[in-house]
């Protein structure tokens, strides 16, 4: 097994009001937090995926910018998956602040050859921190080029055709998905195995 790594970081931020990707969490913003995540699994390259040039972009890493119409972040999965040259790709949002480099690595040591590992909380599936394999590039394309955009679907599809296997989520393991998406969110979040005054810099 061969690892890429793609940061997602081309949502729109409406409700937030604010680039989430340079928020301030816990004395770091989204960005560098999130990238260290990835830096940590050890991969061979890493991509951010935006709608446009970050100004905090490092220059170690590799811009992919959507391609319009935009789809969300099946724009930037697909264009993430056409690029990766390994076996497969890890991927995170940046607007997923209470992820871990440990739970990352959990993600990663369950995917197997051709087959990638996707977590699911009551039903539902969690594909922006997840882990796909380079053969599931041509069920991205296809569905970017249909008239369904959403993820779960896809991923059903994917688990059909054995590219990735579901993971469930353990109950105490679940704040690790969260992701945010209005000031509040940080809030009333809790970031697993810290006390709430470790949220600093909100």
């Amino acid at each position: 097994m061969t690892l890429s790594a793609v940061l997602l970081a081309g949502g729109e931020s409406r409700r937030m009001g604010t680039d989430k990707a340079t928020i301030v969490f816990i004395g770091k913003p989204l960005w560098q937090r999130q990238l260290q995540i990835l830096r940590d699994l050890g991969p061979e390259k890493i991509f951010v995926s935006a709608r446009k040039l970050p100004s905090w972009l490092p220059s170690d890493i590799e811009l992919l910018l959507d391609e319009p119409p935009f789809r969300g972040p099946l724009s930037g999965l697909t264009r993430a998956l056409a690029s990766t040259q390994t076996s497969h790709l890890a991927v995170l949002a940046v607007d997923m602040p209470f992820m871990t480099s440990k739970q990352m690595q959990v993600l990663c040591r369950q995917a197997i050859r051709r087959c990638g590992v996707v977590p699911i909380i009551e039903g539902r599936f969690e594909p922006l921190a997840a882990i796909y394999p380079r053969e599931s590039a041509t069920h991205f394309s296809s569905a970017l080029a249909g008239n369904d955009f959403s993820l779960q679907p896809l991923v059903r599809n994917l688990v059909q055709a054995d590219k990735v296997r579901l993971v469930t989520v353990a109950q105490g393991e679940r704040d690790f998905y969260r992701s945010v998406n209005e000031p509040g969110d940080f809030k009333e979040g809790r970031f697993p195995n810290r006390p709430p005054k470790s949220l600093g810099g909100l």
